[in-house]
Parts: C-alpha cells; structure tokens; sequence
C-alpha cells in the first residue's frame, strides 16, 4: 500500500528542499526515489535502472542538493562539487531546468551551470570562474573545458552523476569520458541512471563505480497493457501515408502525438506530404539548432502543436558510419562526417521529458529493441495512460519478433496487439494521397530541408537577443508553418463527407482544429471518445475511436483485446 512507502519528509531531507517538491505537486516518492535517495544520502554508489518516465533524475538530484546544502553548513568555500554528465544538449537543459526548480528556495547556496549547449569555450569561461556547485554536461563539453584549464575538478568534486548511461557509448563518448576519469579525484561518490543494463554500461560500472548498490526497478522496461497499449499494423510504404492522413486528417488520433522516422529526409517528406492536407507539424531533428530543438521541445508540451515528426539517435550518429558500424570500428581513426553537419550530441527518443503525449506512432519501424523501448517511453510516463501504434512492412516482420521476443520477456502483458483495421474502408482516399506524394520530389525535400535549417538559424541567433529583452514575444514564434516547396492542391486541404466511409462517419471529424474549438461539445454514443481539442483524455485509450464498431478484424470485433 501507498501508505507504508516511505514519504519524502521520512528521508531527512532539508525543508527547502521539501516545499519545492511540494511546489511541483510531488505528494510522494515514485519508486526509483523511494529506494535511490536514502542509499545515496549514506554516501553509497548506486547503479539504478528504472524505465523511462518513472523520475530517475530527481532521485540522483534529491540527495545531491541535499549534500551541497549539508557541506555548506561547515565549508562555505565556493566549488564545483557535482558533475552530472548527459549524452545530448537536450537532456542536460532539462536537467538544469528540474535542479532549477528543486532550488528554488536555496537557489543563493546551490548554483547549477549547463555547459552541453554550442557555445564557444571562451563564452562559456565566466560562468565556470564562478564555480557553480553543479556542473551539467556531455563527455565532450566538459572534457574541452578541463583541457583549457576553465574547469578543476581534482580539489574538489564529491559526486558524479552519469544520466542515461547507455547511451553513453553509443553516442561515441566512450574516448571522451576514460580521458576525462583522468582529471577526477580518487575517492567520489558515483551514480549511473539507465533505462536497460546493456554491456555498456557494466563497462562503465567497471570503470566508475566501488561496491555499488544495483538498483533493478520495474522488471517490465513499459508498462503494462492496463496503461500502456501498443498496437502493430502492417502496411507498406505507400499505405503508410495513406493510414497516417486517415489518422490525423479525421482526428482518429487525439492528443499530443510523437511520429518517428527512420532519417532526416523522412521527416520533411513527412512534413511535406501532409502540407498538402492543412495538417500542421513541426520537424525536429539534428540539423537544427539546439535553441529551436529545445524551443520546439517547450512549446510542444505547452500545447502549442499537437503533432512532432522526429528521427531519433539510430540515424543521428556520424553520416558516415551506422551504429553497428561505429562498434566494430573502436579504435580505428574516425572518419570525417559527410554532407550536412548533423549534431550527434542529439537525441529526442531518450531522456527529453516529453510532457502529456497521448500517442506514439512509429511511422518507420525502430532498427533496435533498445530504440523502440524508448520511443515509446516517451508516452504512459509516469500514471499517464497512452498508447503506441506501430507501422510494419514485411521486411520488418524479424524486428517486430525480436521486440515483441523482448516486451514478452519481460512481461506477456506488455505486447503488440494487432490493430484490427480495415484498409479497403480507406481506399476512397488512396487518389488524394497518391496526388499528394507526387508534389513531394526529391527536389521539393531538399528545398525544405535548407530553408527549414536557415529559418531556424534565423529563431536562434539574429533573434536570440531581442526574445532576451523580449520573452513574450518568443511564444508568438512558431515552428510548425508550411514551408511550401512543394505545390499545394487546395481540393486537398477538405474531406468531401462521401470519402468518409460510414463506419468512421460517427467518430472522425475532418473540420479543422480552430472550427473544432468554436463548436460545443456534443453528446456522442456510449464508447466514442469525446471530441476534446488536447483535453480530457486522462483514463481513456486516445485511439479508442478509431476503433469503430461497424467494422470486424479477423479476431472478433475491432477495438477488443
């Protein structure tokens, strides 16, 4: 029972502390902060592994200010105490934001700097001469930073903290972090968060960590089908677009909505493809800036856009080389990146917080069970409910095994459920869609590709300074505007009502999003999913309504399971 767990004010903690955890609406610790903070708070090395949404970061950043704070009472010697490692820009701007907000009552005693993002060293210089008491960054940053002689270690430092600790390797710092071993202290205390205990990170326990405590939380690396429910259909390239305009043009799918691709390319083409229908997305990727990146990542779990087309780090490492590639090649000289540069300390499908999405869609099937764990992590966080629904061609068909091998392993709870859906109901809208693909060129991608990076370098440097003096207006900047390089048909921006086939007529509303808002609710008949723009969806399944009740799979009726 929730009763007997041990309660954050039960910990030691210092009040400060408490109030802003009260602040964040924290009544009680999730499980991972129920047993890693106290281990910690007694000085022991910890290697934890918990899923993915279950507050891994709090429970290293809990006992962290925590001994800041009790250090202070004897030494009040400024230094940089705490060193928090993460493998992309991204997560390391998020976990300055949350030691932030658990500071923000001792925000004079415990100072935190976030040096993971592209400035240049010399920029970055004055706010380590400071010496903040935590220091967030990648391998790479903090390594540059030790060999200019603008950040010491040695005197000082008391704990390392390595966040998302598999992927460590894979993201190629495996060079950058034993270099950087060589500028700490012999005697610290030591944490490894990760989400799967990979071969990787026993090498860096080996490396790191003295008589660990090992922390295996949550057998299942999802949660079970009671929160999480993860679908399969198998379709091919062109019955992808088509079942992914279907979805999102009728609102079959509600709620915020993360699509994943398998490559850059993919995500304009995307992008592109549903311009043609009025249906707004961002991109996010690594070509682009990390102040839109983490722009793009703030406004989207405000509520300002409902759909993100995102690659995450499977393709995102050197242009050059695969990830299976890059393994076999330790050691070796690394080779120069062709093409665009892409920034490989870049990652969206692990660790970004990701706030309230409803829906997964893996619109090109994960290459790893790894990378679809954390895909579709990044939805049913915490006691959220949401769902995950995964396009498969029959190329495919061994991936999909391997994965449903792993999530049934682990939990039989935790499988793919076939999506008993009926694509000749769709066929009406295959012309449209073949219309559509044929404006999406080659040439129309690269176009979009450049003048996506130069609108955002634009967001991200000239305007940097002015949204500074201006915070307000930087709400008003958007990143989900057509970019138009291909041409748009405007007969495809509405859907006649006789295209809707009539086992979807009484759920899917193709009007658009600001028409929805203006109308009222209407009741709808028992198991339909209200039509609520973004709200409302907290215990419900948000793709219950494509699961309409006219039509039959081969298993029964569609929707059961």
């Amino acid at each position: 029972m929730a009763t007997d767990r041990l309660q954050f004010h039960e910990m030691g903690i210092d009040d400060r502390i408490l109030k802003a955890l009260a602040d964040l609406g924290w009544a009680q610790p999730t499980l991972i902060q129920e047993k890693a903070i106290p281990l910690a708070l007694e000085g022991k090395d910890i290697l934890a592994r918990a899923r993915t949404g279950s507050g891994k970061t709090a429970a290293y950043a809990v006992p962290v200010i925590q001994r800041i704070l009790t250090s202070k009472q004897n030494v009040r010697e400024q230094a940089v105490r705490v060193l928090i490692l993460v493998p992309t820009k991204e997560l390391g701007q998020q976990v300055q934001a949350m030691i932030r907000q658990l500071t923000a009552y001792c925000a004079r005693d415990v100072r935190v700097a976030d040096i993971s993002g592209k400035a240049d060293l010399s920029a970055q210089r004055p706010i380590l001469m400071e010496k903040p008491d935590v220091v967030v960054g990648t391998p790479s940053r903090v390594l540059a930073h030790l060999s200019a002689q603008s950040l010491d270690l040695q005197a000082s430092l008391e704990t390392l903290v390595i966040d998302e600790a598999d992927l460590l390797f894979s993201f190629g710092f495996e060079a950058d972090l034993k270099s950087l071993l060589c500028h700490l202290p012999k005697i610290y205390q030591s944490f490894l968060m990760s989400a799967t205990l990979s071969e990787d990170v026993q090498a860096l326990k080996e490396l790191l960590l003295h008589n660990p405590v090992i922390l295996k939380l949550q057998g299942s690396q999802l949660p079970d089908s009671s929160q999480l429910q993860q679908y399969s259909v198998q379709c091919e390239e062109e019955d992808k677009f088509l079942l992914i305009y279907t979805l999102l043009k009728l609102h079959l799918v509600q709620g915020k909505t993360l699509v994943f691709v398998g490559a850059v390319e993919r995500c304009y083409r995307l992008k592109l493809f549903l311009e043609q229908f009025s249906i707004p997305t961002c991109v996010l990727n690594s070509e682009l800036p990390v102040h839109s990146r983490c722009h793009i990542i703030t406004q989207f779990n405000q509520g300002f856009y409902d759909y993100i087309i995102a690659t995450d780090e499977q393709v995102l490492a050197d242009p050059t080389t695969t990830t299976a590639q890059a393994a076999e090649e330790k050691g070796k000289k690394k080779k120069k990146n062709a093409g665009r540069a892409k920034d490989k300390e870049y990652g969206v499908s692990r660790g970004i917080d990701f706030q309230n999405v409803s829906n997964v869609i893996n619109f090109d099937f994960p290459t790893t069970v790894e990378s679809y764990i954390h895909r579709v992590g990044r939805t049913a966080r915490a006691d959220n409910p949401g769902t995950a629904l995964t396009f498969i061609s029959h190329t495919e068909l061994p991936l999909l095994a391997e994965v449903e091998d792993a999530l049934i392993g682990d939990n039989t709870e935790c499988a793919l459920k076939p999506y008993g859906f009926k694509m000749e109901e769709i066929e009406g809208f295959r012309y449209r869609c073949r219309d559509a693909m044929r404006s999406v060129t080659k040439q129309a991608v690269r176009e979009a590709r450049l003048k996506e990076i130069k609108q955002e370098l634009l967001n991200s440097e000239k305007l940097k300074t002015y949204f500074e003096d201006n915070p307000r207006d930087l709400q008003l900047l958007r990143h989900d505007k057509d970019l138009h390089p291909a041409v748009i048909k405007p007969h495809l921006k509405n859907v006649p009502e006789y295209l809707i086939p009539p086992t979807l007529r009484g759920v899917a509303n193709p009007m658009s999003g600001r028409k929805r808002r203006r109308r009222r609710e209407k009741p709808k008949p028992d198991g339909v999913v209200k039509t609520t723009f973004k709200k409302d969806f907290r215990g419900r399944n948000p793709l219950k309504s494509f699961h309409y009740t006219g039509g039959r799979s081969r298993g029964g009726k569609a929707g059961k399971s």
